[in-house]
């Protein structure tokens, strides 16, 4: 990438056909009405486009210089615009033509940042390109949309400093309304900075309600959410009441985090072999052999692509966080419809869990297995994430699902709230394939809380760890990241 100036102003009277592509100056012209006085403005463009096989998915990022509003705690900033994630061409080069005016232009959005400018900054830093470009990749790469109240554990200081600002959270930007182009719907999505405290709020709690907190802490963000990457401080060290927002929040509305990806496993198991893991609980991890059924047997039968693609397609839904409409589903929320058969899906290459995605084949997973227990495996970033399925989702009559980064295997916890599931009362392990469901009554909900709680504490966790309840041929094991 380098950058360079550009002019977005364009007269078309002079021309027989536009100089810039539809989709382009469809943004430009926002950007325009924005930034009347910037025509030029900086500019980072992609050396080879991704249409010509180059490896950046956005053609250009556009920075901007904005004043602010100090009178209301909003500091001048540069104001980072990409284009390349909806259609800017309408040829077909990169995304499916719209078909109605209506529907997204490409991916329906493009991604906006904000950063605080230092005192004597005469231009804009280039580095939030390098953060831009890795985003679009992940869109491209796993057709998700991105969606105001999302969020992004990038592990990694946003500007490779020394930073806390080390994840992400998408809201609205606060200035670029959403338009209409020639190629459809388009949203702009804004990026925000925030710090490894503020991400596991929001994963406890929900992206809305944290990026409010945000915006009423003027060092944090403020009204706009600026972005400052010289932030040392959470916006519970500076604000600690708002510490008692969010767990106020947690109690009254649970968690909008229905699903994780991770290192999970499972394994069926009796009455004795659950007596047994409690005997060896704080021992090193050594499973009984013999004839059971589990989520690794490699002679377990063999599940056909079909099926696979079925099981596929419903993990994506049960790792939703929001409907389709983007809000949270309620309480008494279903899982029937992760069982639909992929042929009565819209056909639409947004929708598959990968490219390869079938149209036809049974409407039925594999057959229903019923367990007499389980064993439940974690690696420890997976198992930390337990209590917040206990409490911020189970308590609130919804499910939780583990999906392993390894394989096709899925484990999915549920209230007796959850409608659809295939695990009851009366048979409260159930499989289908590699996808286990295991359904905890409230009562046990309540057990399960007190008995995990040391599972918030990480330093008093010694690996590997078996938690194990006999009586319900139930048991958990945290073991080393190096689980397979």
């Amino acid at each position: 990438m380098e950058a360079k100036e550009t002019s977005a102003s364009v007269n078309l009277q002079q021309t027989n056909a536009p100089i810039t592509p539809p989709g382009l100056e469809a943004i430009y012209s926002s950007c325009r009405r924005l930034y009347p006085n910037q025509p030029n403005p900086l500019q980072v463009t992609a050396l080879v486009k991704y249409w010509l096989g180059g490896p950046d998915p956005l053609d250009y990022i556009s920075m901007y210089a904005n004043p602010g509003d100090p009178d209301n705690c909003i500091p001048p900033h540069w104001h980072y615009i990409s284009f390349g994630l909806s259609d800017l061409h309408g040829d077909g080069r990169v995304h499916e033509r719209c078909k109605t005016p209506d529907a997204p232009s490409g991916y329906g959005f493009e991604l906006t940042f904000r950063l605080k400018r230092e005192e004597g900054e005469t231009a804009p830093p280039t580095w939030p390109a390098a953060f831009m470009q890795g985003l679009a990749r992940y869109v491209y790469q796993s057709e998700n949309i991105m969606y105001s109240g999302d969020h992004v554990s990038w592990h990694a200081p946003l500007d490779g400093t020394e930073s806390r600002l080390q994840h992400m959270m998408l809201t609205d930007d606060p200035q670029l309304q959403q338009i209409q182009t020639p190629h459809g719907m388009l949203s702009f999505i804004q990026i925000i900075g925030i710090t490894g405290e503020e991400i596991k709020a929001t994963q406890h709690w929900n992206g809305p309600g944290i990026i409010e907190l945000i915006k009423s802490v003027p060092m944090a963000g403020g009204p706009w959410l600026i972005t400052d990457m010289r932030r040392g401080e959470t916006i519970f060290e500076i604000e600690p009441s708002l510490q008692e927002r969010v767990e106020h929040g947690i109690e009254k509305e649970g968690s909008n985090l229905s699903g994780v990806s991770g290192k999970c496993s499972w394994e069926e198991i009796s009455e004795a072999e659950a007596h047994h893991l409690n005997g060896e609980e704080n021992k090193e991890n050594r499973l009984i052999s013999g004839d059971r059924r589990d989520s690794s047997d490699i002679e377990r039968p063999s599940i056909s692509e079909i099926e696979s693609e079925q099981i596929k397609l419903a993990l994506k839904k049960g790792l939703s966080t929001t409907s389709s409409k983007g809000h949270p589903r309620g309480k008494n929320e279903t899982l029937s419809e992760q069982l639909e058969d992929p042929s009565e899906q819209t056909a639409s290459r947004k929708e598959s869990f990968d490219s390869n995605g079938s149209t036809e084949g049974p409407t039925e997973l594999t057959r229903t297995r019923v367990l007499e227990g389980v064993h439940l495996k974690f690696n420890m970033e997976a198992g930390m994430l337990i209590p917040l399925a206990l409490r911020g989702r189970l308590k609130h009559g919804r499910h939780f699902t583990f999906k392993s980064v390894l394989n096709d295997v899925a484990v999915t916890l549920v209230s007796t709230s959850v409608l659809g599931s295939i695990a009851d009362e009366q048979h409260p392990y159930a499989a289908h394939g590699p996808w286990l469901q295991v359904l905890f009554p409230d009562d046990f909900i309540e057990q399960l809380q007190d008995d995990l709680d040391v599972l918030t504490r990480q330093e008093d966790i010694t690996l590997p760890k078996t938690f194990s309840w006999p009586e319900r041929s139930f048991s958990i094991t945290l073991v080393q990241d190096e689980m397979q």
